[in-house]
């Protein structure tokens, strides 16, 4: 029985942390549609940089943000 729990356990995560790469994944695709109407073709140096950079920046923010509201709630 502890194996049953174990494995329905771990596929919960596994499913939980796939659905979080597909919503990753879509928004990595609208935030690179936003970039292209700012600044015309993804495909050169600086706008690629710049979305990286921003990225980074939103990912620490929201991570920071999630964290106080993870300590909040214990």
């Amino acid at each position: 029985m502890a194996l049953k729990r174990d494995v329905a356990s771990k596929l919960a995560v596994l499913i939980t942390s796939a659905f979080g790469l597909v919503a990753a994944l879509a928004w990595n695709g609208a935030i690179k549609a936003i970039f292209v109407e700012f600044f015309g073709t993804a495909s050169t140096l600086v706008p690629m940089i710049v979305y990286a950079f921003v990225v980074a920046i939103v990912a620490v923010l929201a991570t920071i943000w999630i964290g106080r509201i993870a300590e909040k709630a214990k």
